[in-house]
């Protein structure tokens, strides 16, 4: 097995879905699979508190080998802040991804996504996927958002393994908005918004690349006027995993987790997989 895939875990729901997740990708795609459990520093001096630790963790590794026989299982316990510690293992060689749950045992449960699955995908090195709960039925097809920046063309290599992995069509979300209305808008005409089919063929010479570099890959675009988040959100509908980069075109240089990522994470209806730049290894 090369890479591995590393999984928070606290006991809570989303996070057992995190390790269905996780396993179920880990034997498709021939990874080994480390489940991390962080535990509060004050819990690490205390022997109730780290007898909690290792069973949360010992009862999710008893899940995922069961899940998924023969798939490389370890765990680690490990003191500190859960973020920081998980993004920190990011940069680890041989790391393939970070997984994990949409909110922890502490997060407001009113709240779609909580401050770890925010916090890890806007600083950790390469793929994190927070899952929200892992689908019942499978659509096989993976939904990546595309718009020609370098962001995007790391989230298309890992939207095409993924959707390798799975027997899966790609679906291929190229969309762009108008812009705002101005008093000389009028002075420009048309000008302003680009054709719809302007458009749509700009997204196929895109994907043009992709499809000769990958034909075993099924891959259909769509391409559409509409704010990125919304069309990500209605494609997620009928998707196994939504893939998008930290930052597109568009986004503010100061953002660490770009307006899109951060909208998709919220609104999707499936697990997201946010893409960042994998940084120098240690």
């Amino acid at each position: 097995m090369t890479g591995q895939i590393i999984v928070g875990v606290d006991g809570s729901a989303p996070a057992a879905a995190a390790v269905d997740w996780a396993a179920d990708d880990a034997a498709r795609r021939g990874k080994a699979l480390r489940l991390v459990h962080v535990c509060e520093q004050w819990a690490a001096h205390f022997a109730e508190g780290v007898g909690y630790c290792e069973g949360a963790v010992e009862a999710v590794a008893d899940r995922a080998r069961q899940r998924a026989p023969g798939t490389e299982v370890s765990t680690a316990i490990l003191a500190g802040n859960v973020i920081e510690m998980l993004n920190a293992r990011s940069h680890d060689a041989g790391v393939d991804s970070i997984v994990v749950g949409s909110r922890g045992l502490g997060g407001f449960t009113g709240l779609v996504v909580g401050s770890v699955g925010l916090g890890v995908a806007g600083h950790a090195s390469g793929p994190v996927v927070v899952v929200r709960e892992t689908p019942a039925d499978a659509h096989r097809e993976v939904v990546v958002g595309f718009d020609g920046s370098p962001y995007s063309e790391l989230a298309m290599d890992y939207a095409i393994e993924q959707a390798r992995a799975r027997g899966a069509r790609l679906h291929v979300v190229y969309a762009w908005q108008a812009p705002l209305s101005s008093p000389y808008a009028g002075a420009y005409g048309g000008l302003l918004v680009p054709a719809p089919g302007d458009e749509a063929e700009t997204a196929r010479e895109r994907l043009t690349p992709w499809r000769e570099k990958f034909p075993d890959v099924e891959m259909r675009e769509t391409a559409r006027c509409e704010h990125p988040v919304s069309a990500l959100a209605d494609a997620s509908r009928t998707a196994d995993l939504v893939v998008v980069g930290s930052r597109g075109l568009g986004g503010f240089a100061s953002a660490v987790l770009g307006s899109v990522s951060h909208g998709v994470l919220h609104h999707a209806h499936c697990p997201v997989a946010v893409v960042r730049p994998r940084e120098e290894t240690r």
